[in-house]
């Protein structure tokens, strides 16, 4: 379990995550990494949340893995390389998809559960969109865009409960208590959106400043975690350091807050 949150406005995208990873034994790490450059220099990035891994090879290696082909340094694919004038994000969507999904987690014994968000700019386009590649077991569909360039407002995933709670106005189970009290499942599921409609709290706008949008996400991340830590009977699934990075036109992918196991003053790349 995670939290991700990403903040779209009409300056970029902001993404931010937690650093909790989850092992199938149940032993929690603090030091997970969810966020990545996925090309240096272009103003795209991904995100993720579910398996921290498929086989044995962890999710944060095998973006890096694809962020090489993306930079035409795979001799194996260099078709592969990105064009900084002609690519999209619907053909990186696509490439993520190939790449973990068909070459990766389609032969591996395990299951995944994994879910990504990739987040950036369209060559030559004026504003970020936002698309999901998402498997489940063995199926993994197209990936779906789930913010075009008119799109904006805040999305997160992983631990759902404290920001439906926050910024829906309701748990996640607040359709099997209705049930629970007498309500028909199929009612109970139209009062749950009507609720959400009326309760929805909105705390972004287009227009804000990608500072302010860098704070919410902060601030998103920081109360999940908040919350996880005192909820009695929530799974200390989330945790670690926030990370945070910005995408912008002009200077595309930068990190505002992230973790190191280097030194200071060397180089590394994210």
């Amino acid at each position: 379990m995670t939290i991700i949150v990403s903040v779209k406005i009409n300056d970029g995208v902001v993404m931010a995550a937690d650093s909790a990873g989850t092992m199938s034994s149940g032993q929690i790490y603090a030091h997970a990494n969810k966020i990545t450059n996925l090309c240096e220099g272009l103003p795209i990035g991904a995100m993720s949340t579910g398996a921290g891994g498929i086989g044995n090879e962890s999710v944060e290696t095998l973006l890096k893995d694809l962020r090489r082909r993306f930079a035409g340094r795979d001799p194996g694919h260099p078709d592969w390389r990105l064009d900084p004038e002609r690519y999209t994000m619907e053909q990186l969507a696509g490439r993520l998809r190939a790449f973990l999904f068909e070459e990766k987690a389609a032969s591996c014994p395990e299951p995944t559960n994994l879910q990504l968000r990739l987040c950036g700019y369209s060559a030559g386009r004026p504003l970020a969109e936002v698309w999901e590649v998402s498997m489940t077991g063995q199926a993994c569909p197209p990936p779906r865009q789930i913010m075009d360039e008119t799109s904006f407002g805040v999305m997160w995933d992983g631990q759902y409960e404290v920001l439906n709670r926050l910024i829906l106005g309701l748990g996640f189970d607040v359709g099997d208590a209705l049930v629970k009290h007498g309500m028909p499942a199929e009612k109970a599921g139209r009062l749950q959106e009507e609720l959400v409609r009326e309760l929805y709290a909105t705390l972004s706008v287009p227009a804000m400043p990608i500072q302010d949008a860098i704070d919410l996400a902060r601030f998103l991340v920081e109360t999940t975690i908040g919350f996880v830590r005192f909820a009695v009977f929530l799974p200390k699934s989330v945790g670690g350091t926030v990370e945070i990075a910005a995408i912008t036109k002009h200077e595309g992918f930068r990190w505002v807050q992230r973790k190191s196991f280097y030194p200071h003053g060397l180089r590394q790349e994210g």
